[in-house]
């Protein structure tokens, strides 16, 4: 059995699509295709069923998919395991951060990651919860940190750490600066801007103003922290962001934030992999490095 006609048929049974996998993988879509023909040519079963859709999994190719993720992650645990007999560990490590979490951490993160593991990669990506999530069980992540995790399944997750809520305002002089914790029926009547669904923010935000009977005013939906920070400061809104994404802002001084409630508003960050496929060293050593980097 070809290991590389293994890892394109479990692309695209975990992605449902020969388009999408192709993507991933960069390979041809024709060649893709031709690749997993051969292999259930070879194992004498049809693997997958094809539609206008995608495709779904026969049952000998429900069985094969289990199979294969076992087979291939051995394969990346030897690889590794030679790589420690020079000394270090090997392989691609593909991280997902939430915007905010990436400027704060995403540097600080690759230094550490390059000087203890010199012989491995570290790829990371921005996204969304909700992709991020998604992203994770199609196996294109192998970590990712995701705010507000409500639905666990086919994850391995754990809380993290959390996040202030604060409002976001262009700085005012030091004596009409905001100081005390704005409460959310205010927050309700503010102009902002603010990320679309189903961004975690913008979906805690409507959780705690539906829970008083109200709805956020949205001036603008606008996705992207930098974005809506440059909107703040040209006076079209105010922002609702973690403490962290003002901080890393290019000029954090240009802002004045206030708490959200008492006690304040919150979001939980959670770090998480795929149950379905078991976690490499070098994977497990990353979120290790994560864990001891982030408070």
């Amino acid at each position: 059995m070809d290991l590389r006609q293994l890892e394109y048929f479990v692309k695209v049974a975990e992605l449902g699509s020969f388009t999408r996998a192709s993507q991933v993988l960069d390979v041809a879509q024709p060649a893709l295709s031709r690749q997993v023909r051969l292999l259930e040519v070879e194992l004498r079963h049809n693997l997958l069923k094809r539609n206008g859709r995608g495709v779904t999994l026969t049952e000998p190719g429900e069985l094969l998919l289990r199979h294969g993720r076992a087979i291939l992650h051995q394969v990346a645990s030897a690889r590794e395991e030679l790589a420690s007999v020079r000394g270090g560990l090997a392989g691609r490590v593909t991280l997902g951060m939430p915007p905010s979490v990436a400027r704060a951490y995403a540097v600080p993160l690759i230094r550490a990651f390059r000087q203890r593991f010199p012989d491995a990669q570290l790829s990371i990506s921005e996204g969304l919860t909700a992709a991020m999530q998604e992203s994770l069980l199609a196996g294109r992540l192998d970590i990712a940190v995701l705010y507000n995790l409500r639905d666990t399944e086919g994850l391995d997750a754990r809380p993290l750490m959390q996040e202030d809520l604060v409002v976001v305002s262009p700085r005012e002089p030091e004596d009409a600066a905001p100081t005390a914790p704005i409460t959310l029926k205010k927050l309700a009547t503010l102009p902002l801007v603010i990320p679309s669904k189903p961004n975690a923010i913008r979906m805690q935000i409507e959780s705690s103003l539906a829970e008083i009977g109200l709805t956020p005013h949205i001036a603008l939906e606008v996705d992207g922290v930098p974005a809506i920070l440059e909107l703040v400061a040209d006076g079209l809104g105010r922002a609702v962001l973690t403490r962290h994404a003002v901080h890393s802002a290019v000029k954090p001084e240009s802002f004045d934030v206030q708490e959200i409630g008492t006690p304040c508003m919150q979001v939980k960050a959670w770090i998480a992999s795929s149950s379905q496929r078991p976690i490499t060293r070098t994977q497990q050593a990353t979120l290790d490095l994560l864990l001891e980097l982030m408070p």
